[in-house]
Formats: C-alpha cells, sequence, structure tokens
C-alpha cells in the first residue's frame, strides 16, 4: 500500500489535493473520479464504465450458443409491403 503526504490547497470555496502521476496510474483514474465517505475516510476510485466487459461476455454467450433472439421474428405489415430487403 502506497501511502503519500499532500498538501491540502485552496481552489475557491473549495479545497483540493494533488494526486501524484504514479498513484494515478496505479489506479487508472481518468478525467473522473469518485469520493465515497466511509467512516472516516474519502474514498477515490475511478468512475464505474459502463459496458466494461461486454465484449468478453458477448464473445462467451456466442461460444455457449446462448446469443440466439428468445422470440420469433414475426413480420409487421409495413415490413411486408413497404420494406425493401
Amino acid at each position: 500500500m502506497n501511502t503519500v503526504k499532500t498538501q491540502i490547497i485552496k481552489i475557491g470555496n473549495s479545497r483540493g489535493i494533488r494526486i501524484p502521476k504514479l498513484l494515478i496510474e496505479q489506479v487508472g483514474l481518468g478525467s473522473e473520479a469518485e469520493i465515497i465517505v466511509e467512516r472516516d475516510r474519502l474514498i477515490i476510485r475511478p468512475t464505474a464504465r459502463p459496458r466494461t466487459g461486454w465484449d468478453e461476455q458477448f464473445r462467451a454467450m456466442a461460444e455457449r450458443g446462448d446469443d440466439r433472439m428468445l422470440d420469433e421474428l414475426v413480420p409487421t405489415r409495413w415490413e411486408g409491403n413497404e420494406w425493401t430487403w
């Protein structure tokens, strides 16, 4: 576990801290972060990335044959009369 002391600096009416590049790279912080209060601690972590790992999950579904439609496709009148395939 890395421990680093840093100064709390004034930024307008707020306060901020400088996080060393090494720590930012270790945890994968990007341009946004989540700050969580847990007892007497602030926890700073990368924001959740929606859809992370979806490619692997889709690949695994295809390998299991679990990537098919659940319902039968029922063509509409519009598709039959208006749409050109």
